[in-house]
């Protein structure tokens, strides 16, 4: 009963597989760097208040509270690098993140870019000339600008760095199907944002989508780069750019500024949830998935980090060398 049950979990899983790996506790330790991070960063401003670290940027005590929903994601980076190098089991996962010459360069940053603001700004557009949506120019502060954009850049950073390459590594180590990590990841990217304000059926399955979309980057074009960037673009443009609800969140700070009062429901618009809660978004994103799919259609995943990784302990095994140490895990 015990071989047979090995061989069936040996049938579903990889010889690189860690307990560790398994859906759930990945899973974990996922949420473990997300709210770890947030607590750190907490904690740094406890001891350096956040409105004398950004003063110099703003007074406005509005803006200073919404740039701080941004600031507090540069924590979980922080998190993120130590679980990968003090665990060196991890250390493998860090080179997800390392310039290459499949996606982790120039060509993948402006791939990303272009492709989340010419999506979002699809949708933006076509609200404004369908009328749902109308829009006044409001300021460009150049200081406010770039600092919103790099901090932007932080949270969406972190983000794929707790799904796109953490859990979807950690996935991708144990299971053979690569779909597991490609949903997988996705999911939890999901649940992160179902406490979002004004969430709705369509803006979860617009996250899913997205999480697709991110996913899809690493695989096909081993550019968690492009995914970055993507996301980066996409939050950017509807919130700062726009003034739109980003995940049901408006900006105190954009270049252009929502007339509130005259927006309404459309195909690609929501009121309480923006531009991603709209049914045309979804459809946008599933036809970016869908092209993705077939352009790519028959290749093999771009890289796959743990296709020769043989882990040290069966290696001792095999070759009857010195006694079996443990081995980091988490």
């Amino acid at each position: 009963m015990k071989e047979k049950l090995k061989k069936k979990i040996d049938s579903w899983t990889r010889p690189s597989r860690k307990w560790t790996d398994i859906y759930l506790i990945a899973a974990v330790l996922s949420l473990v760097i997300v709210f770890g991070g947030d607590l750190l960063t907490s904690l740094f401003f406890r001891l350096v208040p956040f409105d004398k670290v950004f003063s110099p940027v703003t007074t406005s005590e509005s803006v200073l509270e919404f740039l701080s929903m941004y600031v507090v994601f540069a924590g979980i980076w922080i998190v993120f690098l130590l679980m990968c190098s003090i665990f060196k089991s991890n250390l493998p996962i860090l080179k997800q993140l390392a310039p290459n010459k499949n996606g982790n360069n120039l060509k993948g940053i402006v791939a990303g870019l272009l492709l989340g603001f010419g999506a979002n700004g699809f949708c933006i557009l076509m609200s404004v000339l369908l009328g749902d949506i109308h829009l006044t120019f409001y300021e460009f502060n150049p200081v406010l600008f770039f600092v919103f954009l790099f901090f932007v850049a932080i949270q969406s950073g972190a983000e794929e760095l707790v799904t796109r390459i953490f859990l979807y590594q950690k996935l991708r180590r144990r299971y053979k199907s690569p779909l597991v990590a490609i949903i997988g990841n996705s999911l939890l990217f999901t649940v992160l944002h179902l406490f979002n304000d004004g969430i709705t059926v369509i803006s979860v399955l617009e996250i899913f989508a997205s999480g697709i979309i991110f996913s899809l980057f690493i695989y096909y074009y081993d550019s968690a780069w492009a995914a970055i960037m993507m996301h980066t673009a996409w939050n950017f443009t509807q919130n700062i750019a726009f003034g739109l609800p980003n995940s049901g969140m408006v900006s105190e700070y954009s270049l252009f500024k929502l007339e509130a009062a005259s927006a309404q429901n459309g195909l690609f618009y929501n009121v309480g949830f923006g531009v991603e809660g709209s049914v045309g978004s979804l459809i946008i994103l599933g036809v970016i998935i869908g092209i993705i799919i077939i352009i790519n259609r028959g290749k093999p995943e771009k890289n796959d980090v743990w296709a020769d990784f043989i882990p040290k302990k069966r290696k001792k095994r095999k070759s009857k060398e010195e006694p079996q140490t443990a081995d980091e895990t988490a």
